[in-house]
């Protein structure tokens, strides 16, 4: 299907399904916040091409070629949202975590599963969007076993609150390694129907391609695990792709609406892994990625040097020690 006549199709869903996940990305945070700004017309940072030339020298995306995951679920609670007390596991962290009763809406699932169980034992992140609260409520490692709430770090995040430059704390991680909200920097098929992406898109690296012992704002934290050089990218850099790439490269429009939102926001550094962009998932949303020409190869053609990066403030060194802002 033509993107215009996706776009024209855009109506709205009365289903369960459809419900759970309404919540658009771009538009969750009221407040300026660093996903929303736009980089377009920015100078690279002088050390852009270092860290572009280490990033490709070193394998580039973690796949090769840059590919899209579309495994997570953005859900939607309103007032009458079960919520659930969860019994924290070793991917529970203090003080970076929050014990908080979470919301839980029937029907839902976590990060690539069928339902709320992390039978695969992958990330399982649980993201839900909680209205009436004007609250994102964020879990790493969810797993609910009949009854049992199992849960990782919990994090929540005032969606009507602008954040300092340090988001949440120096040093204190989220249910992201880099200590970001993940949902507002998912992309949707929903928005690609709409025809544009307004906000930053997350990516992640492997983590030896990732900066070791420091990070940059808006980042707050890294991981132990890291091992990249001083010359590979922190978590938090931004990487924006060139305002002179050729868009008609791309096999098709939808591609080149993500491409857009790449040259006007960019994609910060989040999380480690394999496959560079995070998208969100079509089970709940109204438009499915088939229909405006997404898959998970939409992207290949954008290599590492087709960016640049920009927006780079001084590294923070990396000391393990979360300490939150004042609520």
């Amino acid at each position: 299907m033509k993107l215009a006549a996706a776009t024209a199709s855009l109506v709205a869903c009365t289903d369960e399904r459809s419900r759970l996940g309404s919540a658009v990305p771009g538009d969750l945070f009221g407040a300026p916040s660093p996903w929303h700004k736009s980089v377009e017309g920015m100078s690279k940072s002088g050390a852009s091409d270092t860290i572009i030339y280490w990033l490709a020298a070193n394998g580039g995306w973690g796949t090769g070629t840059m590919r899209i995951d579309f495994s997570m679920e953005v859900l939607t609670a309103d007032k009458s949202t079960p919520e659930q007390e969860f019994i924290p596991t070793d991917d529970f962290y203090n003080p970076d975590c929050e014990h908080v009763r979470f919301p839980i809406p029937p029907g839902g699932a976590v990060e690539g599963e069928e339902g709320y169980a992390c039978e695969n034992d992958g990330d399982c992140h649980l993201l839900v969007v909680h209205g009436p609260k004007k609250k994102l409520f964020e879990m790493w490692r969810a797993n609910i076993e009949g009854d049992t709430f199992y849960g990782g770090c919990a994090v929540t995040w005032d969606l009507s609150k602008e954040y300092p430059v340090n988001l949440r704390g120096e040093g204190c991680s989220s249910a992201d390694a880099g200590g970001f909200p993940i949902a507002p920097m998912l992309f949707s098929a929903d928005e690609v129907a709409k025809g544009t992406i307004e906000h930053a898109i997350r990516f992640i690296l492997p983590n030896s391609r990732i900066r070791a012992g420091e990070y940059v704002h808006p980042a707050t934290h890294s991981t132990l695990s890291t091992s990249g050089g001083r010359d590979a990218p922190p978590y938090g850099i931004r990487l924006r792709l060139r305002p002179d790439y050729p868009l008609d490269k791309l096999p098709n429009d939808g591609a080149r609406v993500v491409a857009r939102a790449l040259q006007k926001y960019g994609m910060l550094l989040a999380d480690a892994g394999n496959i560079a962009l995070t998208a969100q998932s079509d089970r709940f949303t109204t438009h499915k990625w088939s229909e405006v020409g997404i898959d998970s190869y939409a992207l290949e053609a954008l290599e590492v040097t087709d960016f640049e990066v920009v927006d780079m403030g001084e590294p923070v060194p990396f000391e393990s020690n979360c300490v939150l802002n004042p609520p």
